[in-house]
């Protein structure tokens, strides 16, 4: 499968927030000869029937259609984290689109009919999610969206549109609060006035395996479909999010010389069929210093806060993940962050310095 494009942060791979990557294809095909008489032509044509729906192209329908899923909740839930928190990102935060747009060269094989069938999508570049509360939301762009041009530049189709867009519109986000859109929306062509937003600019993206994990290498962050299903609340997958930033915004991977390693674990587990035989042993992984994870955790939880989330249940859902999966399950997150006893008392005590600071209306600022 293709990549996602988020724009908030990244390149593709169904990303949360990657600058921008709308495509911009024009295929030039050669000229045809002039047609045949039209007989032949139309008794073809009555004759064509759908392609046949084949096991393998029905389950590649189901696969993309969770997986589309699965995103779309990581980026509902990952937004108010990525704009509330620009600030605390550091040099991390970036002007962003605020959405992501795919067709269906974003995807290969046998999930080209799939997003074709199942997600709609044509050549041109479609509003796949818009994060909630960015300037994109505001301005009334919708999922469905087809993306025409910017700034009075058209904007590419086919194959090879996310990247060509993405080079039209990353010097425009950059450089410009607002950018003028023109959507095509229920047949008719619409202009939208589409201010960036400041937000951390960390692709968010899930994995496609079963094991119980998060990833982070300073650019993305990761998180698998056993992970969301484990932690199931928006609470708990919040609390999963906001570390792995945390990790990213301290450059956790730099520091441990994991970003290459982490990195290719990302890059195989967005594929719809990733190669999970990857996963076996540590994958390559060493277990992450005490102190780096009860820095990311006391990060992470003023992140949660700011955010809006509850803090009350962290401490046991941690635990929970930790007597559930212990370190000795091989590619557990608890297995590549064994330092469960020391991270709770950390995260004990930023709650309690976080709640007294809401009591008496004081800046959340770690």
């Amino acid at each position: 499968m293709g990549q996602h494009t988020a724009w908030l942060p990244g390149r593709s791979s169904y990303t949360l927030l990657a600058l921008a990557a709308l495509l911009s294809g024009c295929s030039l095909l050669p000229s045809r000869p002039a047609p045949q008489p039209a007989e032949p032509a139309v008794t073809q044509s009555m004759q064509e029937e759908p392609p046949e729906l084949t096991a393998r192209t029905a389950a590649a329908r189901t696969a993309l259609t969770q997986m589309v899923n699965l995103q779309e909740q990581l980026y509902r839930i990952a937004a108010p984290i990525l704009i509330n928190n620009a600030d605390l990102c550091r040099n991390h935060a970036r002007n962003l689109l605020g959405f992501t747009a795919k067709n269906r060269y974003s995807y290969s094989g046998e999930f080209v009919d799939a997003a074709q069938n199942v997600l709609g999508y044509g050549d041109q570049l479609e509003v796949a999610s818009v994060l909630a509360g960015s300037g994109a939301a505001r301005a009334g762009l919708r999922k469905g969206d087809r993306l025409m041009a910017v700034e009075g530049k058209s904007l590419p189709a086919g194959q090879n549109a996310e990247t060509q867009a993405a080079a039209i519109l990353a010097p425009l986000v950059g450089s410009n609060q607002s950018l003028n859109l023109i959507i095509a929306r229920d047949s008719r062509n619409q202009n939208l006035a589409v201010p960036v937003t400041r937000a951390c600019a960390f692709r968010i993206d899930i994995g496609n395996a079963d094991n119980i994990n998060a990833y982070s290498d300073d650019q993305r962050v990761m998180l698998t479909r056993g992970m969301v299903n484990f932690a199931q609340s928006d609470e708990a997958i919040a609390y999963v999010l906001a570390t792995e930033i945390a990790h990213n915004v301290l450059g956790h991977a730099a520091v441990t010389r994991s970003a290459y390693t982490v990195g290719s674990i990302i890059d195989n587990l967005v594929a719809v069929r990733p190669d999970t035989s990857q996963l076996i042993g540590t994958a390559g992984v060493k277990a992450m210093p005490q102190e780096l994870d009860a820095a990311a955790d006391y990060l992470a939880l003023y992140m949660v806060a700011r955010a809006g989330y509850n803090l009350d249940r962290a401490h046991a859902f941690w635990q929970r993940l930790a007597t559930q999966y212990p370190p000795t399950v091989l590619n557990s997150y608890t297995a590549h962050h064994p330092s469960t006893a020391y991270r709770l008392n950390v995260i004990d005590k930023t709650v309690v310095e976080i709640k007294a600071k809401q009591a008496s209306r004081r800046p959340l600022l770690p």
